[in-house]
């Protein structure tokens, strides 16, 4: 599971909405959805953000833990 909390984040302390982002992004409406529902990116969509936004993919995302795996090792013996 993503979050991108951190990129909303940016675009307030920059004094920009979604569709400025849109913008200078190039990125497309429906990228735009997928990220406002936290849903899974083509790695290239991100690196137009970060290149838009001149930062780092670990400074508009985060990876959380995997809620079905509850904590556990993914292998199991």
């Amino acid at each position: 599971m993503v979050s991108y909390k951190k990129l909303w984040h940016v675009l307030v302390d920059r004094n920009m909405n979604k569709r400025d982002l849109i913008r200078l992004s190039g990125i497309s409406t429906a990228s735009m959805a997928k990220l406002t529902k936290g849903e899974n990116l083509q790695t290239d969509v991100l690196v137009k953000i970060c290149r838009a936004l001149e930062v780092n993919v670990s400074d508009i995302m985060d990876i959380l833990p995997d809620e079905s795996n509850n904590g556990g090792s993914a292998e199991k013996k």
